[in-house]
């Protein structure tokens, strides 16, 4: 009876082994996109301002359409400026942010740690805390905050098929086209309700001041950006032209 409890705990943990192996196999030429925005926004306190605490301010890092990021990020590390209480700030869940108060703007460091299945190397990004608007004779509100974000796409190479059927049905991970002939297991329910409700920052009380990132817009915004740029060409040349023009009166018939 002991010989067959000890072959039968055996073929259990070299069966889970080979399911963790199964899961670990890397997909050749398959890259996974998970579109994020960093930054923050910061609220002139008014009246109630004072030497050392002028603005309330919040850093973060979101899903780049507010979905919830804990399906990839484990943890977020804020490093704040050495004057603060306890600078270095750990954030063990979404969403991933922290709010203080303060008068000066610094360099935040923040670095992300991703699930086990994910990515074994943490990622740092670096955001310049803004308090006051590029303007400065521009009038400042404290109803208007001011609002600085930066998008970026985290890309990881070759995922696990593991975590590609953990996060294939989650809204925020940009998935690839599959090789042929590839089929991924059924989706592997996520985390309750509840606590995706907790992550996702659609809802946020802040959410009214986000930033749209959607392609559509960066496609507007680079159209107008190549129009401005067509236009200052245009402009340059008339000048050079101009003057050449100019150049041409001023010289003397013995240059001719």
């Amino acid at each position: 009876m002991r010989h067959w409890f000890v072959s039968f705990i055996t073929f259990f943990v070299l069966l889970l082994y080979g399911l963790a192996q199964i899961l670990n196999k890397k997909l050749k030429d398959v890259e996974i996109s998970i579109p994020i925005v960093y930054g923050n926004i910061a609220f002139w306190l008014g009246k109630k301002a004072n030497e050392y605490q002028s603005h309330k301010w919040t850093v973060y890092v979101r899903g780049a359409t507010n979905e919830d990021l804990g399906v990839v990020i484990k943890r977020a590390v804020f490093q704040l400026h050495s004057s603060f209480n306890n600078p270095t700030r750990v954030i063990e869940a979404p969403p991933f942010e922290l709010s203080e108060s303060g008068w000066g703007e610094f360099e935040i460091a923040i670095t992300l740690y991703f699930h086990n299945d994910v990515c074994d190397k943490p990622l740092n990004l670096y955001h310049h805390l803004k308090l006051y608007p590029e303007d400065e004779s521009g009038f400042v509100s404290i109803k208007k905050p001011v609002v600085v974000e930066s998008y970026d796409e985290i890309v990881f190479p070759e995922p696990s098929e593991g975590f590609l059927a953990r996060i294939q049905s989650h809204p925020a991970v940009n998935l690839p086209r599959l090789p042929a002939g590839f089929a991924l297991p059924p989706p592997v329910p996520v985390e309750d309700s509840s606590k995706r409700r907790r992550g996702d920052t659609k809802d946020h009380p802040l959410a009214q001041w986000f930033m749209n990132f959607s392609e559509a817009d960066e496609l507007l915004q680079l159209a107008a950006a190549r129009q401005q740029v067509q236009a200052h060409i245009a402009k340059l040349r008339r000048q050079i032209s101009l003057i050449d023009g100019q150049n041409q009166q001023l010289k003397s018939p013995s240059d001719q």
